[in-house]
């Protein structure tokens, strides 16, 4: 198989009054690095919000759910079968992939499990790794159904067979400054007013947390990885489909945490993207930059985001294996669909 290069994104993104990302008790998650406070987005949840995304520009994606049986009894009764045998089967089958934890497949996957239990005349009894294995071979197509999956991975701890490696790597968005949770004090007031000179003021009070950043977001995408897993190997149309809607869709997504309510709807300010052959290498921000006065953070961390990818290349020597680069944001002619071109070029595809 052709070996291709990795994709790293090193992006800035600022957002003004937001909850991004709370934790228990709703507060703006942190973490502490180079010894002050910062903001943090957790990997987790941006990577919900890049599969939504997915979903929204009409891509096929998994289905991450509890109810496999349901799922597997909806496929066989949409072939056909259906009553008691049917619903034991799924249940079977069901038993066999997960007890009751998040299983991730695709439909045709589903499709795939449905057609062994009729072969079987729907006798089934719960199936091991190995017929597991092929069963799911049965399944695998080239086809873009699963990016999700070959994005992200899979690990199912009753059916290690079906586990995938992720191809793309995602780090914790953080501040890329010292950055603290702010309280917000608000009243609500009372529609039908006030119904004696004593029921006055506000009909109810409270505190929510938010903060502004401007944050650091590290992705890589092994590239190889993805085209292994989805099995598009002599299809290099459909590799640069998922090139093009990973990327669109790490523009657009944003964690949809208190969006009606701050409504943190920004994109990308800046980006520099790097295909190289070699070790994924991210930027720590441990020194957290200053704001310049009438500038605030964003052109110091584009200064030490640059300074930083600089030194890496420099110390790496040959290891770094640069391909190309791409700076996002610096120079007004260069689109999103610009970029992508740019990677597409650069990968070979």
């Amino acid at each position: 198989m052709k070996k291709f290069p990795i994709i790293e994104f090193h992006i800035l993104q600022s957002f003004p009054v937001s909850c991004l990302n709370r934790d228990d008790v709703g507060a703006p998650k942190t973490a502490l690095i180079g010894g002050v406070e910062r903001l943090r987005v957790s990997s987790q949840c941006w990577k919900r919000s890049v599969r939504q995304a997915l979903h929204e520009q009409g891509v096929t994606l998994g289905v991450r759910t509890k109810k496999v049986k349901d799922n597997l009894l909806c496929v066989l009764q949409a072939k056909g079968f259906d009553g008691e045998a049917a619903e034991k089967a799924a249940q079977l089958l069901a038993k066999s992939l997960s007890d009751d934890s998040l299983l991730f497949m695709t439909d045709k996957e589903y499709e795939a499990f449905a057609d062994y239990a009729i072969e079987k005349n729907l006798e089934v009894s719960e199936i091991k790794s190995a017929e597991i294995s092929k069963i799911l071979k049965k399944a695998k197509v080239a086809s873009l159904s699963g990016l999700d999956i070959a994005l992200f991975g899979r690990m199912v701890a009753k059916a290690p067979v079906m586990n995938v490696e992720a191809s793309a790597a995602f780090s914790h968005a953080i501040s890329t400054h010292a950055a603290s949770p702010e309280l917000d004090f608000f009243t609500a007031m009372d529609d039908m007013g006030a119904k004696d000179e004593l029921s006055t003021g506000a009909g109810h009070m409270g505190t929510t947390e938010y903060g502004a950043a401007t944050y650091y977001r590290y992705i890589s995408l092994n590239l190889s990885k993805l085209v292994e897993t989805l099995g598009l190997e002599d299809d290099p149309e459909a590799i640069k489909t998922a090139i093009s809607e990973f990327v669109k869709a790490l523009y657009t997504a944003v964690p949809s945490a208190r969006q009606a309510t701050m409504s943190a709807a920004c994109p990308w300010v800046y980006a520099n993207v790097l295909v190289r052959n070699g070790q994924r290498m991210q930027c720590g921000f441990e020194k957290p930059v200053r704001a310049k006065s009438q500038s605030g953070f964003l052109e110091p961390s584009i200064e030490a985001l640059k300074t930083e990818l600089a030194r890496q290349e420099k110390l790496s020597g040959s290891l770094y294996g640069k391909v190309a680069s791409f700076e996002f944001g610096s120079a007004e002619g260069m689109s999103i669909d610009d970029l992508i071109a740019g990677i597409e070029e650069a990968v070979g595809v």
